[in-house]
């Protein structure tokens, strides 16, 4: 059954403020083969002008993939995950994010599209501070595979 476009513009609750450690960019930087020393090196990301090594440019992942499990748990709108391929992500920052910092994830549906026999749902993820300042957003595009 094709997902009901009349939930576009559905938000869920904000994620648990996830804490940005070192060793994550550091780990989250050598599995992406992100080699810039301002990934890894504390002393060359302050030569940069900032606190602490900084984040590749898709670290919002792992902070929008738990708010994408709202979405995809959401038993109203039914997807089935077995039938799910990730389609496009993109990011748009307001500022790096940088080792020390606390983020939280709002989740909201911008877009649903059948086509093909296929649904297409684009989820965008506002990410800020825990004070509520802008940090980044993500956006997704699931292509859920239909039946024929």
């Amino acid at each position: 059954m094709p997902l009901d476009p009349s939930y576009v513009g559905r938000s869920y609750p904000p994620t648990p403020p996830y804490l940005v450690g070192r060793e994550k960019i550091r780990e989250f930087a050598k599995a992406i083969g992100a080699t810039d020393s301002a990934y890894h090196d504390p002393d060359a990301a302050r030569a940069l002008g900032y606190a602490d090594v900084i984040a590749p440019p898709t670290f919002p992942t792992v902070v929008s993939f738990a708010s994408n499990n709202a979405v995809v748990d959401d038993p109203d709108l039914a997807i089935d995950y077995s039938r799910v391929v990730h389609g496009d992500q993109r990011f748009q920052y307001t500022r790096p994010i940088v080792a020390g910092d606390e983020l939280v994830g709002t989740q909201t549906i911008e877009e649903i599209i059948s086509r093909g026999g296929h649904d297409f749902i684009t989820t965008r993820t506002d990410i800020t501070d825990t004070a509520g300042a802008p940090v980044a957003i993500a956006w997704s595009k699931l292509v859920i595979r239909g039946e024929g």
